[in-house]
């Protein structure tokens, strides 16, 4: 395995990844397992890459002033567990074994509430816009991580934000190359 990820279980974190604590999470239900990786993106400001925003949000301290686009979503609290960035470094918002709010309504195979048994990880970038092969890397070589960890998660329990809330999202977007995430998670592996 290619891989310098490792999960610390006793945290619910990823070494190494930076650690940027939100307060926008809960327990998951007791005896929940995970089982469903969710992939999005986002950029703040929208099409924006490479500032401090996008951490700002997921802990509460965007401010409405810095953008006219912040003002609609300054009182939302969302979080994702990671988020790689265009360079392909790994932030960490919230333990693995804690419920991140990133799917919002959502259902997965006839399972309702994704947020209580998958893991979402936000890559930076617009669904119609690229993303950067650095993204693709770190992404396959977390999974894999994960994987190791969760023996319950396969490649078929990876899938894209807009499968689970087809009405309401599109990310991460036709440009999104899963079959390029595939080759490199058996690269990888």
């Amino acid at each position: 395995m290619i891989t310098n990820y490792k999960v610390d279980i006793e945290k619910g974190l990823i070494i190494p990844s930076q650690f940027m604590p939100s307060p926008n999470y809960d327990d998951r239900p007791k005896n929940t397992e995970i089982d469903l990786i969710v992939i999005h993106c986002i950029s703040l400001p929208p099409a924006i890459y490479g500032g401090p925003e996008v951490v700002d949000f997921f802990q509460n301290n965007l401010d409405e002033k810095d953008h006219p686009y912040f003002s609609e979503i300054i009182h939302m609290r969302v979080s994702s567990h990671l988020f790689i960035d265009r360079k392909g470094a790994l932030y960490q918002f919230v333990p693995l074994d804690k419920r991140a709010w990133h799917a919002g309504e959502s259902n997965y195979l006839g399972r309702e509430n994704c947020n209580d048994f998958s893991i979402g990880i936000e890559l930076e970038g617009i669904d119609t816009d690229v993303f950067e092969d650095q993204q693709y890397e770190t992404l396959a070589k977390v999974i894999i991580c994960l994987s190791t960890y969760y023996s319950s998660l396969t490649e078929a329990d990876i899938i894209g934000h807009s499968d689970i809330a087809p009405k309401r999202k599109k990310d991460p977007g036709n440009y999104f190359r899963w079959d390029y995430l595939k080759e490199l998670i058996q690269k990888y592996k």
